[in-house]
């Protein structure tokens, strides 16, 4: 299984530095009325990353919420 998880963070990583270096055309971003031009490849990079972060860390504090109220049920039966 170990492998396979190997080979899989292979092809994603293969995938990813194909789309990188096929994608370096200059876009222009607007946000709150500001404006950037950068390239795609790394529009979408840090896209990924703020939304991995963000739900990161909503997985984890719905996870601690979940436990902190099963464990107040059970303290309190």
């Amino acid at each position: 299984m170990r492998w396979i998880y190997l080979a899989l963070i292979i092809l994603f990583a293969a995938a990813t530095i194909i789309f990188a270096l096929q994608n370096f055309e200059l876009v222009t971003m607007s946000f709150l009325g500001l404006t950037a031009r950068v390239p795609l490849a790394l529009l979408i990079a840090v896209a990924y990353v703020l939304g991995a972060v963000t739900g990161g860390s909503l997985l984890a504090l719905l996870r601690r919420s979940y436990e902190g109220s099963r464990r107040s049920v059970v303290s309190s039966s």
